[in-house]
């Protein structure tokens, strides 16, 4: 028998963090994330094994919660061999270079802080910085392609199949041997929404002994993507026709993108009123680069996008303001502009400069397209605040606020059930990545409708396969 042990996202949705430890073969981690949240102190604590002991880590995408703790992994002794997609690793660069610049930043405000109180030597080191992010890079990094098996070990192999979530998010398929006996074990990674306007439908696995399976949405199905899409439309006309601007505070890595593809089909189908659409957040412009570079990795509509004009997101009403000149230059428009800003839960970044400077006016609008975590800033606004405080100034909230759901890039309990019923031989389920009460409805959905043993994984519980 095989232990498996989670050490992140097990009763939680994040953290994302699985060792596999073979007993003939490599010892090998599939991603290591940050905790977010109401968690988010645990990426601080020990990781619960010695990095030191992991051979090979293996990557399903580019998420903070399934690549956050990467740097801090490397810092405290992992030297083996990284496998993910390239394209997984661009983002990677990306959202690990942000997450420590934050860290760094955030460092240095508490410092000048603890200095005044002649504490400064209680103020704890950043989780890492950008120079152990550039560490990373500095290691054995084995670039996967979807569907072609990579040999681990003698014996051992693994297997990347598109999970439709994200740019190069990948289902990852570990076969090997236990006393002769050949096993797979299936680690899903997260798995995307069948009707994504970017991604592609997950790919098919036929075959594991072992399922370790995500449960974000497990207790629901999504509201219809059209609806969202209808109520979206709707919102962006009835704002630009009322001489109004309309924030959208945007999720860099495939929500901005979505966003994108949106905006630009509804420029084609003379859907969407002269304006300005500016996408406002460094990171997310650095993401949309990376998904127009690896087009043929999307959906066939965005590839019909490319082909027409050579861009997968570029129209003419677009512009990309990456400096903070540029940003603040947006200020100077009185109406008639889109505002695509980091961050997406309104806890910082360029949105909340628009916010200041538009957010009492009641021709405007504020867009949510993403889950707003309770104790966000966001969440006030979704929650109807009368007002709120800015940059320790008061702002009244003026604008109409708008709570569009449906355009999640995750499969809900229902796409999750269809894509295992696609197993041709499937053993026992392992729930991770989600919340206990959520978790229990989906192991009872899938115990009553696929007839399949369902256990829900523990931290740091042994496992065996």
């Amino acid at each position: 028998m095989t232990p498996i042990q989670s050490f992140g996202a097990a009763e939680t949705v994040t953290g994302s963090c699985h060792f596999l430890q073979l007993k003939q073969g490599p010892q090998i981690l599939i991603d290591c994330g940050m905790f977010q949240g109401s968690a988010e102190k645990r990426s601080a604590d020990d990781f619960g094994f010695d990095p030191q002991k992991v051979d090979i880590l293996l990557i399903t995408h580019a998420h903070l919660d399934h690549v956050g703790r990467i740097p801090k992994l490397v810092k405290e002794g992992f030297d083996g061999r990284i496998i993910a997609l390239r394209s997984t690793m661009e983002l990677a660069e990306v959202v690990m270079l942000d997450s420590a610049k934050i860290a760094e930043e955030d460092h240095k405000t508490e410092l000048k802080k603890a200095q005044r109180r002649g504490e400064e030597d209680k103020v704890k080191e950043p989780l890492y910085t950008i120079d152990d992010v550039r560490s990373v890079f500095d290691l054995n990094i084995q670039y996967a392609d979807y569907d072609h098996s990579i040999t681990l070990s003698p014996g051992v192999e693994a297997t990347f199949r598109n999970a439709g979530h994200i740019l190069g998010s990948a289902t990852i398929q570990v076969d090997f041997e236990e006393n002769g006996e050949p096993k797979t074990v299936v680690f899903s990674g997260d798995l995307g929404n069948r009707k994504d306007m970017v991604m592609p439908s997950p790919d098919i696995v036929k075959k594991a002994d072992a399922l370790y399976i995500e449960s974000t949405y497990g207790d629901r199905n999504h509201r219809t993507l059209e609806a969202s899409i209808e109520e979206f439309k709707q919102a962006i006309t009835d704002t630009l026709n009322n001489q109004g601007n309309v924030m959208i505070p945007s999720f860099a890595i495939e929500r901005t993108q979505e966003i994108l593809v949106l905006l630009k089909q509804m420029y084609y189908d003379q859907e969407l009123p002269p304006c300005k659409v500016y996408l406002d957040s460094p990171m997310a412009i650095r993401a949309t680069e990376i998904y127009n570079r690896y087009h043929n990795d999307l959906n066939e509509s965005a590839n019909r996008l490319f082909q027409r004009d050579g861009s997968v997101f570029d129209f003419p009403y677009l512009e990309y303001t990456l400096t903070g000149e540029d940003s603040i230059r947006i200020n100077d428009e009185e109406s008639g502009c889109i505002i695509i800003a980091g961050s997406g839960m309104c806890s910082g970044g360029r949105i909340l400069h628009h916010f200041k400077h538009r957010l009492w006016n009641e021709r405007n609008s504020v867009l949510f397209v993403g889950y707003q975590a309770e104790g966000t800033f966001g969440r006030l606004l979704v929650d109807g605040a009368e007002e709120v405080r800015i940059y320790r100034e008061k702002i009244k909230v003026g604008a109409n606020i708008y709570m569009i759901n449906g355009f999640s890039a995750h499969a809900d309990q229902s796409e999750m059930l269809q894509w295992m019923q696609e197993f041709e031989q499937l053993g026992k389920v392992f729930l991770i990545h989600g919340e206990r009460d959520k978790q229990e409805v989906f192991k009872q959905a899938i115990e009553d409708k696929l007839h399949k043993t369902v256990h829900i994984v523990e931290y740091a519980e042994e496992v065996w396969v």
